[in-house]
């Protein structure tokens, strides 16, 4: 079972990880006047460059699975080709 459709045991909703483009759309209200808070401009930029790197990592993954599904698959081939010869005496 793939982690997004677990639940846990207390009921809480599946797991949903978080894709490049929500991270780089994301917004922040800004504070009022005489309020601390963040630069922008820094977030987004900050924020732009997480989604890079996610995307990096997904692609990265998606490049490994097809991969094992490679090497799955000659693996079967080479399993049935070898069961198609038989008992060898």
């Amino acid at each position: 079972m793939s982690v997004r459709n677990q639940r846990s045991s207390y009921g809480a909703l599946p797991y949903t990880p978080l894709l490049p483009w929500q991270v780089r759309e994301r917004r922040f209200k800004l504070v009022g006047l005489g309020r601390r808070g963040l630069e922008p401009d820094h977030v987004y930029a900050f924020l732009d460059r997480v989604a890079l790197d996610m995307a990096a990592v997904y692609a990265a993954l998606a490049a490994s699975r097809r991969e094992a599904a490679c090497a799955k698959d000659a693996l079967r081939r080479q399993q049935s080709d070898h069961a198609d010869q038989g008992p060898e005496a």
